[in-house]
């Protein structure tokens, strides 16, 4: 392949099964990300960096992808009560295009969690006015691992540390929705935040093997060349952050980013299947119409999906 796309080559044939009716698409689940920035010091620093994961090489979806920390809502997060600062709920619901406010604080603290629980990050502090400086230590880490095993829920995990969620650190900046052919579908946003003074991230978390801090257009450049293996919507989101020269361009920037769902769309065209993301033409794929990788039908009960949905909107 010229670049760094990554297609599932059971793709044809669930595209084919669901145009048949034999595949019935999913409902997607609300999902958040996060593109967690800092800026690099000194006079020649030209544009902030971003934490990206690679997703673990074993894993069955997008193995060795790099993506952002993120994941699925956890519906806990829907009807308990979350310590709160930043814009209100309504704002909230009204910016991310949810009818609900329970709506709204489940996704942004799927962003929070996600990227506590992936990135060792976190956006919450013992009031509205400041943030945790320090998360290291054995007993943050029980508690990260709590999270991450559904043993606590988000809003718990505050009470018990006497915590505010942050919302005003988080700002969003794009929406993408996993294809109607995909086995597991998400409802992404992607949000934009900085890295708190005196956090660190995580060197790996429990599904990647490598995590970097890399200026977006490097990170484009290295999915140009074939280097980095990504998906669509990690690239757009990157390509969309190049032209900011510091974290606080980037937070500004968000207030004017389009948060209209990005969905996959299937065509035939004579002989070839085209895949295409509406507003994004690199990333259409023409497939031939052979019989592909498998039946529709097997494609249809068999095809593997991911776990988690770091990048959602493949």
């Amino acid at each position: 392949m010229s670049n760094g796309q990554w297609y599932p080559p059971e793709w044809p044939d669930r595209i084919r099964a669901l145009a048949s009716g034999e595949l019935t698409a999913v409902t997607p689940r609300r999902a958040a990300t996060v593109m967690l920035l800092r800026d690099v010091p000194g006079p020649g620093a030209a544009s902030p960096e971003v934490h990206m994961l690679r997703r673990r090489t074993s894993m069955a979806f997008a193995g060795g992808a790099y993506a952002y920390p993120g994941g699925g809502v956890d519906p806990r997060d829907d009807d308990q009560l979350v310590r709160w600062a930043g814009p209100s709920l309504e704002t909230w619901a009204e910016r991310l295009g949810v009818a609900t406010t329970a709506e709204a604080q489940a996704v942004v603290c799927a962003a929070v969690r996600e990227t506590y629980e992936e990135a060792g990050v976190l956006l919450a502090g013992p009031t509205a006015e400041s943030v945790v400086s320090d998360t290291t230590g054995a007993d943050w880490e029980a508690d990260r691992e709590a999270l991450v095993a559904h043993e606590l829920s988000f809003a718990g995990f505050l009470d018990r540390r006497g915590l505010v969620l942050r919302s005003d650190l988080l700002a969003a900046w794009a929406r993408w929705i996993t294809p109607a052919f995909e086995p597991r579908r998400y409802d992404t946003w992607f949000f934009v935040a900085a890295l708190p003074e005196g956090q660190h991230t995580l060197k790996t978390s429990g599904e990647a093997d490598r995590t970097v801090w890399i200026r977006p257009s490097e990170a484009t450049d290295g999915y140009d060349r074939g280097e980095l293996l990504m998906m669509p919507p990690t690239v757009a989101t990157l390509r969309a952050l190049t032209p900011c020269r510091t974290v606080g361009e980037a937070m500004k920037a968000a207030d004017s980013q389009d948060l209209t769902p990005v969905l996959a769309e299937a065509r035939m065209e004579g002989d070839e299947l085209v895949l295409s993301w509406p507003g994004h033409e690199e990333f259409t794929k023409h497939v031939g119409t052979g019989t592909g990788s498998g039946s529709a039908s097997k494609a249809a009960g068999g095809a593997p999906g991911r776990d988690d949905a770091t990048d959602g909107g493949s």
